[in-house]
């Protein structure tokens, strides 16, 4: 599966009208492209509410980690996902991190598979 990284604002905007799943750490925003391509897009954010630049720049290095680590297993084809650092996700354990990024990541497909 090819994982492509998403950069344009709009891209940012679609996959926020999808949807998510919040965890203490992280929110994943997710949506189907319906476009018939197999790549992945993941994109990654902070606000300025979490901290200054090192505190923001850390937070989203330690969710592009996660995420390689944990996309190849849990993304599904044809979708974009947008992670959302939140407070304390450059600080807090790695297990920590990683357990709620993978629980984001599997509550969005259940959510919208019960739906």
């Amino acid at each position: 599966m090819q994982i492509r990284r998403l950069k344009i604002r709009k891209e940012f905007l679609k996959a926020a009208k999808g949807h998510a799943a919040r965890r203490h750490l992280v929110v994943v925003q997710g949506i189907d492209r319906r476009d018939g391509q197999q790549h992945v897009g993941e994109g990654f954010t902070t606000t300025k509410k979490i901290g200054g630049a090192v505190v923001r720049n850390r937070a989203r290095r330690r969710l592009r980690v996660a995420a390689r680590e944990l996309l190849p297993k849990y993304a599904k084809p044809g979708y974009d996902y947008v992670f959302i650092a939140r407070a304390g996700t450059a600080a807090a354990p790695w297990e920590r991190l990683l357990d709620d990024v993978e629980t984001a990541l599997i509550r969005l497909h259940w959510d919208k598979s019960a739906q």
